[in-house]
Protein backbone atom coordinates (compact mmCIF):
# COMPACT_ATOMS: atom_id res chain seq x y z
CA UNK A 1 0.00 0.00 0.00
CA UNK A 2 1.16 3.62 -0.98
CA UNK A 3 0.07 5.61 1.90
CA UNK A 4 0.57 9.51 0.89
CA UNK A 5 2.96 11.62 1.55
CA UNK A 6 0.50 13.99 3.82
CA UNK A 7 -0.56 11.43 5.96
CA UNK A 8 3.47 10.35 6.89
CA UNK A 9 4.21 13.64 7.73
CA UNK A 10 1.33 14.10 10.33
CA UNK A 11 1.84 10.76 11.95
CA UNK A 12 5.50 11.60 12.39
CA UNK A 13 5.56 13.30 15.48
CA UNK A 14 3.10 11.43 17.14
CA UNK A 15 5.04 8.02 16.26
CA UNK A 16 8.59 9.53 17.00
CA UNK A 17 7.42 10.59 20.06
CA UNK A 18 5.33 7.01 21.16
CA UNK A 19 8.55 5.12 20.32
CA UNK A 20 10.74 7.10 22.48
CA UNK A 21 8.12 7.18 25.10
CA UNK A 22 9.10 3.17 25.49
CA UNK A 23 12.55 4.30 26.27
CA UNK A 24 15.64 5.82 24.79
CA UNK A 25 16.59 5.21 20.94
CA UNK A 26 18.80 6.25 18.31
CA UNK A 27 17.95 6.79 14.24
CA UNK A 28 17.81 3.20 12.90
CA UNK A 29 15.94 1.72 15.77
CA UNK A 30 13.60 4.57 15.39
CA UNK A 31 13.04 3.32 11.65
CA UNK A 32 13.08 0.13 12.51
CA UNK A 33 10.43 0.06 14.83
CA UNK A 34 8.09 2.57 12.63
CA UNK A 35 8.54 -0.48 10.05
CA UNK A 36 7.76 -3.27 12.58
CA UNK A 37 4.16 -1.38 14.12
CA UNK A 38 3.20 -0.81 10.59
CA UNK A 39 3.94 -4.29 9.65
CA UNK A 40 6.20 -3.44 6.77
CA UNK A 41 3.79 -0.88 5.27
CA UNK A 42 5.49 2.53 6.50
CA UNK A 43 9.38 2.71 4.86
CA UNK A 44 11.10 5.42 6.53
CA UNK A 45 14.36 6.56 5.78
CA UNK A 46 17.24 8.37 7.59
CA UNK A 47 16.27 11.75 5.53
CA UNK A 48 12.64 11.47 6.94
CA UNK A 49 13.03 10.79 10.36
CA UNK A 50 16.43 13.14 11.20
CA UNK A 51 14.69 16.17 10.03
CA UNK A 52 11.87 15.52 12.35
CA UNK A 53 14.04 14.55 15.36
CA UNK A 54 15.74 17.99 14.69
CA UNK A 55 12.53 19.38 15.42
CA UNK A 56 11.70 17.49 18.14
CA UNK A 57 14.82 18.42 19.69
CA UNK A 58 15.02 22.34 18.63
CA UNK A 59 10.90 22.38 20.10
CA UNK A 60 12.20 21.01 23.18
CA UNK A 61 10.53 17.21 23.40
CA UNK A 62 13.81 15.17 22.71
CA UNK A 63 17.34 15.60 24.40
CA UNK A 64 20.02 14.06 22.25
CA UNK A 65 23.11 13.08 23.97
CA UNK A 66 26.33 11.12 22.09
CA UNK A 67 26.82 7.18 23.38
CA UNK A 68 28.63 4.06 22.01
CA UNK A 69 26.78 1.17 20.50
CA UNK A 70 27.85 -2.17 21.42
CA UNK A 71 30.95 -2.24 18.67
CA UNK A 72 32.31 0.84 19.96
CA UNK A 73 31.31 3.23 17.44
CA UNK A 74 29.75 6.59 18.61
CA UNK A 75 25.79 6.69 18.23
CA UNK A 76 23.21 9.43 18.84
CA UNK A 77 20.36 8.73 21.31
CA UNK A 78 17.35 10.50 21.81
CA UNK A 79 15.20 10.68 24.18
CA UNK A 80 11.63 11.63 25.69
CA UNK A 81 11.92 14.96 28.06
CA UNK A 82 8.70 15.88 29.92
CA UNK A 83 7.38 18.57 27.44
CA UNK A 84 7.74 15.82 24.90
CA UNK A 85 5.73 13.72 27.36
CA UNK A 86 3.19 16.45 27.64
CA UNK A 87 3.02 16.86 23.96
CA UNK A 88 2.57 13.08 23.35
CA UNK A 89 -0.44 13.64 25.26
CA UNK A 90 -1.43 16.32 23.12
CA UNK A 91 -1.10 14.54 20.35
CA UNK A 92 -3.15 11.09 21.40
CA UNK A 93 -5.74 13.44 22.11
CA UNK A 94 -5.63 15.02 18.76
CA UNK A 95 -5.62 11.42 17.37
CA UNK A 96 -8.35 10.26 18.88
CA UNK A 97 -10.38 12.90 17.59
CA UNK A 98 -9.66 12.75 14.27
CA UNK A 99 -10.62 8.38 14.58
CA UNK A 100 -13.68 9.26 16.10
CA UNK A 101 -14.78 11.65 13.07
CA UNK A 102 -13.47 9.12 11.18
CA UNK A 103 -15.46 6.23 12.36
CA UNK A 104 -18.82 8.47 12.22
CA UNK A 105 -18.88 9.07 8.69
CA UNK A 106 -18.69 6.29 5.66
CA UNK A 107 -15.06 6.61 5.47
CA UNK A 108 -15.01 2.45 6.89
CA UNK A 109 -17.49 1.40 4.64
CA UNK A 110 -15.07 1.17 2.02
CA UNK A 111 -13.38 -2.00 1.56
CA UNK A 112 -9.81 -2.19 0.11
CA UNK A 113 -9.30 -5.26 -2.15
CA UNK A 114 -6.63 -7.77 -0.37
CA UNK A 115 -3.40 -7.23 -0.96
CA UNK A 116 -1.37 -9.75 -3.31
CA UNK A 117 0.50 -11.24 -0.45
CA UNK A 118 -3.12 -11.49 1.40
CA UNK A 119 -4.38 -13.82 -1.83
CA UNK A 120 -1.18 -15.51 -1.74
CA UNK A 121 -1.56 -16.86 1.56
CA UNK A 122 -5.51 -17.81 1.38
CA UNK A 123 -6.21 -21.64 0.11
CA UNK A 124 -8.80 -22.51 -2.37
CA UNK A 125 -12.45 -22.81 -0.86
Amino acid sequence: MNIGKDLVAASATPLVLSILSEGESYGYAIIKRVDELSGGELQWTDGMLYPVLHRLERNGYVEASWGKSETGRRRKYYRLTDEGSEELASQRRQWKVVNSALRATPFLEFQLPPRKSDRSTQGDT
